[in-house]
């Protein structure tokens, strides 16, 4: 496993927050983080400014000052800068986060034509990336099978931070996507010029995820690294763009916050924090 402490800066760039290591319980669970990241963007593309999320509160959408990557990174010794101060701190404990017998480094592997599933569905492996296993077996109500390699796992989908409906036009705007007019909607939306679905994107390719992850500089070694959410996606909640690489995981309109939150955890489920060097 990667240092712990370079774990949690990936985290805090994910998040938004600032993600701390404690000896005691942890404030959030690994659903609990894809939940805020996925939620973050899905908010900011309604136009809202803030999350309500319960036990941490408020969090702000807004990006507060992306460090500039050419620059040097501070000093372990020195405090938070201005900008951390701003952030919401989430206190987590590495040892029930974390599960490192199921890391697996991927950074030189080539998979070539090797072809692998995931639910009966193309796997498109993480190769080039570190992976960092998230503790989430014995986590649901349902079982783990969502987690294996059988008929009724999940497949594969990566969350890149800024996947939001700007991706493309999607096949389903406005009203239910199992309604029979979804089609015109799709044609409507492209003579409006239209391009956002009400939802949570993410992807089956890891390239297009990297397209759109998030980078940050590290203080531990104070190299500039890229972070990605490897998640399982519920085959029947997800829905299919006009472009292949982009799934949605579809919100009505009218849900409120705890409808929302309870859409993302039976859509989306993380497994697997995906660092790579810049």
């Amino acid at each position: 496993m990667p240092d712990t402490n370079l774990c949690l800066e990936a985290l805090s760039a994910l998040s938004g927050c600032n993600v701390e290591p404690t000896s005691g319980p942890s404030q959030l669970t690994p659903q609990d983080f894809v939940n805020i990241v996925a939620l973050k963007e899905f908010y900011k593309q309604e136009g809202y400014k803030e999350l309500e999320y319960p036990s941490l509160g408020t969090l702000s959408l807004q990006d507060i000052g992306d460090e500039d990557l050419y620059s040097s990174p501070p000093a372990l010794t020195e405090g938070p800068g201005p900008e951390e101060s701003l952030r919401t701190t989430v206190k987590i404990n590495p040892q029930d986060f974390f599960h490192p017998q199921y890391d697996y480094d991927f950074t030189n592997i080539k998979d070539g034509n090797k072809k692998f599933l995931r639910g009966n569905e193309q796997y498109v492996r993480p190769c080039g990336w570190n992976r960092v296993a998230l503790r989430v077996m014995q986590r649901y109500d349902s079982g783990d099978d969502w987690l294996g390699m059988g008929k009724d796992a999940w497949p594969v989908s990566y969350h890149g931070h800024n996947m939001d409906g700007s991706l493309g036009v999607i096949l389903i705007h406005g009203g239910s996507p199992d309604n029979d007019q979804f089609l015109d909607a799709a044609a409507a939306s492209l003579v409006a010029g239209e391009t956002r679905g009400r939802g949570v994107y993410s992807t089956p390719d890891i390239k297009m995820a990297e397209k759109y992850c998030k980078s940050f500089k590290s203080k531990v070694d104070g190299k500039t690294y890229k972070v990605v959410l490897q998640n399982r996606i519920n085959p029947e909640k997800r829905k299919k763009c006009q472009r292949e690489d982009i799934w949605l995981v579809y919100v009505p309109e009218g849900r409120n916050d705890v409808q929302v939150r309870a859409i993302v955890q039976e859509s989306i489920r993380p497994y697997g924090l995906l660092l790579k060097q810049a």
